[in-house]
């Protein structure tokens, strides 16, 4: 029986000495490898037809997001404040809970409480304000045509005076035109359909913010649940921390402003100046911004005052300037003890952004979140930074 012979091993391929012994060489010829964490941007890449149809579809959503949000602003809005009334009344509500009354009965007391303060505003407070709006605007051509024979313009040298009448002559101009009359028309009426959608709207954010306020233990909670169990302590510091600081800060800044109003209304009474109630209100809505509300009125009152008499003008601004300091630094620290201390610089800044984006209640509301900014800054993103070494 044949053998068959073994089969001789293939030879192996012949190999250029060069590219054996250097590495170099081996690196220069080898195919290049693609990185794994750039695999899928270079296959998608490659597919420029699949990349640009899911692009353009991104770009539609984004656009039909867009204009859903618009559409529903309103409602963020109302949602927005109904959230942050419940906010700055639940340490009122908490008070009252600390002094055995049940949660229900205390946000009924709360609620009744502001109802018959916003009552007592719509007797005694409004009628006599849109009626000094109506004497304001109908006083302004006298009070303009009264400035030559004052005695403050008499005082004045020459150029001084001229400069002034010009000035005088361009408003009386503007006010006069038939542009600037139908711009005020429109702005009465859309402060009306605004006053009349504000009561329908009013009903909402009541209803909203009795719900929350309600149920604010109850949605910490439901938040709580939602972070690992090993941060819950954490979390629920800091949310206690944040919603004590803007339930401050809410109830604060009205607190001041509502002091500052009627410090305002009791110095055109004493003083003798026209128009207190509209002066109040104004007060009130510019005091709201943190800081400089005081000072920009201080420079508003003065200069309504100045029409009036400059002696009466000098003694607001120097009453005026009085209760400033004692704001200051004796109601304002007692006031805003809960407060978390900002920069006057953001302060600032998110009054203009507050103000931008939402009218009042944009600048009302601005003061709490930059605290709770901060606040989640110092104690969440500064402790990670120092960790990283």
């Amino acid at each position: 029986m044949d053998a068959t012979p073994p089969s001789a091993p293939d030879p192996e391929p012949e190999q250029s000495p060069h590219v054996a012994e250097d590495p170099a060489l081996i690196d220069v010829l080898a195919p290049p490898e693609r990185p794994k964490r750039f695999a899928g941007v270079l296959a998608a890449l490659d597919r420029p037809l699949a990349l640009g149809f899911i692009t353009t579809l991104g770009v539609l959503g984004a656009l039909v997001l867009g204009s859903a949000l618009g559409s529903i602003s309103t409602i963020l809005v109302y949602i927005v404040l109904a959230m942050f009334l419940a906010v700055g009344l639940d340490p009122l509500v908490r008070v009252l809970e600390r002094r055995r009354v049940k949660r229900p009965a205390a946000i009924a007391i709360v609620f009744g409480g502001f109802a018959l303060l916003f009552a007592a505003f719509l007797i005694w407070v409004l009628p006599p304000v849109l009626a000094q709006i109506g004497e304001f605007i109908a006083a302004i051509p006298a009070a303009i045509a009264g400035v030559p024979e004052s005695d403050w313009f008499q005082a004045l040298d020459v150029d001084t005076q001229a400069a002034v009448l010009a000035a005088l002559d361009e408003l009386a101009h503007w006010i006069a035109s038939p542009a600037t009359l139908g711009a005020l028309g429109g702005g009465i009426l859309a402060v009306g359909v605004a006053f009349v959608g504000g009561i329908s709207a009013s009903f909402i954010v009541v209803a909203l913010t009795l719900y929350f306020l309600s149920s604010l233990s109850s949605m910490k909670k439901a938040f709580y649940a939602l972070a690992p169990a090993r941060n819950r302590a954490r979390l629920e510091d800091l949310t206690e921390r944040i919603t004590a600081s803007v339930g401050g800060a809410l109830i604060g800044s009205v607190t001041l402003s509502s002091l500052n109003a009627g410090a305002v209304f009791l110095l055109h009474v004493l003083i003798g100046l026209p128009f207190p109630a509209l002066m109040a209100v104004i007060a009130f809505v510019i005091t709201l911004i943190p800081l400089f509300g005081s000072v920009i009125f201080l420079v508003i009152g003065t200069g309504v005052a100045l029409f009036s008499s400059p002696t009466q003008a000098l003694i607001f601004f120097v009453a005026y300037l009085v209760y400033i300091q004692l704001e200051s630094y004796v109601i304002s620290p007692r006031v805003m003890n809960k407060a978390i201390a900002i920069p006057a610089a953001l302060v600032l800044i998110g009054a203009m952004v507050g103000g931008a984006l939402m009218g009042v209640i944009g600048v009302l509301v601005a003061l709490p979140v930059m605290a709770s900014i901060l606040l989640i800054i110092r104690e969440v993103v500064v402790p990670k930074q120092d960790l990283k070494v």
